[in-house]
């Protein structure tokens, strides 16, 4: 864990030299690009009605059949063009699905907080090396719930990686019933951490509920406003909310969940209801924050790895060295900075699974990137992202030379 540290030391050096990074496209004059503002109201299903690529909607149609989906949607990028927008199913009873309809993100969240949190860092206010407790820490304002030394190790990094020393064991603290944030902050806070942070990992809600409160600590605003005002917004992305839990909390133009018909009902997190639908009050989804609880088109995703892989034409929302600082690869074993993975080939992956969506982003090595969110649970859980990519596969195998050579995202 040493020389993880030693190299993210060695790249704030560099950022903390006073550079300034142009965005990509700006750095010379010529034009830059004119680029949709609204995606989820101008990206419609008959751009991407095309004859040749038929026989692809035939093998996702196929796909949804066999694992019973109500409503999917896909977007395909090729170096930061959008290429290919499409949604098949239905949003609700009476609703198609379309490219602009929403849905909720899961685990994807995790990667838009990871954004997020880079950001506060290029402007100074944090480093993956602060810490989070004790006299000096972000969130020292809870150190008198903490009953075990190892939470004053916990760094920023540590939380970014699942290194900080939670764990699900005995129950997800995120996704237990609660009376409050703060009641479960004094529960989890006052357990003694499972082994020392930097020395394993552990998948971990919690710890990016924890980084959304850092983000509020540090920037003043709310998590909710500070990302749409400093990530979203500079992307021109403006679909992203946070989920509501119930049915009557959905979104303007957001999809219902479903289940899977066998799926046994549930009493609800906060006790309104003694049984529920799982996606319908079976968990606080809006208070996973930073952790599983934003929704958003699969359009609007895409453009947001867009301005965040160091590519270009699309101007990036980050510096070249943040975007290699979140995708450094160091070995199978570490999580990437957001990303489940980064491998040295270029190939990224982040999945989300959460009962009644699925969502899946992978980049590839020749420039692709394919993004694809489900309004439907899979009995498989998380599992499931593995048919997601499985179906990736068969796709670009048979139809990425078929894919057109276009931009949907800019005006026409």
């Amino acid at each position: 864990m040493s020389g993880k540290t030693l190299i993210s030391g060695l790249l704030l050096l560099f950022a903390g030299g006073g550079c300034s990074f142009l965005l990509r496209g700006q750095a010379d004059n010529t034009p830059m690009p004119v680029y949709k503002e609204s995606l989820n109201e101008a990206i419609t299903n008959d751009l991407s009605e095309l004859p040749e690529l038929r026989p692809m909607d035939q093998v996702i149609d196929s796909f949804m059949d066999f694992w019973s989906l109500h409503g999917a949607s896909l977007a395909v990028m090729r170096n930061d063009s959008l290429v290919y927008a499409k949604s098949y199913g239905w949003a609700d009873s009476t609703t198609p699905m379309t490219p602009g309809t929403t849905l909720r993100l899961a685990s994807v969240s995790k990667l838009l907080t990871a954004v997020g949190v880079m950001k506060l860092q290029e402007e100074g206010k944090l480093f993956l090396d602060s810490p989070v407790f004790g006299p000096l820490g972000i969130l020292g304002k809870y150190d008198s719930y903490i009953r075990d030394d190892n939470y004053y190790l916990i760094t920023i990094e540590h939380l970014l990686r699942h290194q900080a020393g939670f764990t699900s064991r005995g129950g997800d603290p995120v996704f237990s019933p609660y009376s409050s944030l703060d009641a479960l902050l004094r529960q989890q806070l006052r357990r003694n951490l499972a082994y020392e942070p930097g020395t394993w990992q552990e998948y971990s809600n919690f710890g990016f509920l924890l980084l959304s409160l850092v983000i509020e600590e540090v920037s003043g605003q709310s998590y909710e406003s500070f990302m749409q005002e400093q990530v979203f917004e500079p992307a021109r992305c403006h679909g992203f909310r946070i989920a509501g839990n119930y049915l009557a909390d959905r979104h303007p133009g957001e999809t219902r969940y479903y289940m899977q018909p066998d799926a046994e009902k549930m009493p609800s997190f906060d006790g309104k209801y003694a049984l529920v639908e799982k996606c319908y009050g079976g968990n606080n989804v809006s208070g996973s924050m930073g952790a599983g609880g934003w929704t958003g088109s699969a359009v609007e995703l895409a453009r947001m790895v867009a301005v965040i892989d160091g590519k270009g034409p699309l101007p990036d929302v980050l510096s070249a060295f943040t975007v290699e600082q979140m995708t450094h690869y160091f070995d199978r074993d570490t999580y990437s900075l957001g990303w489940n993975d980064t491998k040295p080939s270029g190939e990224w992956t982040r999945s989300g699974s959460f009962s009644g969506t699925q969502a899946l982003i992978k980049t590839y090595p020749d420039g692709e990137c394919w993004v694809f969110i489900s309004n439907t649970s899979s009995w498989r859980g998380s599992r499931f992202s593995n048919n997601i990519a499985d179906l990736f596969a068969n796709l670009r195998s048979r139809f990425s030379s078929a894919l057109p050579q276009r931009d949907l995202f800019q005006e026409e």
